[in-house]
């Protein structure tokens, strides 16, 4: 009796787990069409995909205040949209930490943040943190390429191949898969490994 309680325990155990991966496995592949969303900004107006009517795609970063990753491409973060939101590809930035957890990626401090810098971008909050989970963000920074009209993910992953030093640089992941979206050439490498610090929850 003892033998086949113990086979039903680890058979919903194994249930439980197949349920979660398939949670899991659901969030945006490369391929895949992401829905709009509705966040905050720093200007505290709501902003939207659908805002940009004349975009070819975006830069969807997801980014915050505190991680040294993420502070150390900031500039980097900076330069995409002034190369690209011109011609097609602005940067959205989206912090998806909790601020109850991480004080200083609150809203409040989403503003001085982006005044020091002078971002010239949106930098949304993740109020509720309903946005990260879709797009399987695991990192700041975590950055995705979307193409319109069909909005289709295009690329996930690291900005360049050098997480903290702008200046060992070798490959520019992400200005090289924009290049071939504006060229109309297929990109070389779609996905790359995001490494930077976890998104906090509660």
């Amino acid at each position: 009796m003892k033998t086949i309680k113990t086979i039903f325990a680890l058979v919903a155990v194994v249930m439980l787990a197949s349920a979660f991966t398939l949670k899991s496995s659901s969030s945006y592949k490369v391929g895949d069409t992401i829905a709009d969303f509705s966040l905050m900004n720093i200007d505290d107006k709501m902003v939207s995909l659908s805002d940009y009517k004349d975009a070819k795609g975006f830069i969807i970063i997801f980014t915050c205040n505190t991680c040294p990753y993420s502070v150390a491409n900031e500039d980097r973060i900076i330069a995409l949209n002034a190369k690209y939101a011109s011609i097609g590809f602005p940067v959205i930035a989206i912090n998806p930490n909790d601020p109850d957890v991480v004080p200083d990626d609150s809203f409040a401090a989403m503003k001085v943040r982006a005044a020091q810098k002078g971002f010239k971008f949106p930098y949304l909050l993740d109020k509720g943190q309903k946005v990260y989970p879709k797009f399987g963000a695991t990192k700041t920074p975590h950055v995705y390429i979307v193409s319109k009209p069909k909005m289709k993910v295009e690329y996930i992953g690291a900005i360049d191949d050098s997480s903290r030093n702008p200046d060992a640089v070798n490959e520019k992941y992400v200005e090289n898969a924009v290049d071939a979206l504006l060229a109309g050439k297929k990109i070389e490498k779609i996905e790359t490994k995001a490494i930077g610090c976890s998104i906090k929850t509660k």
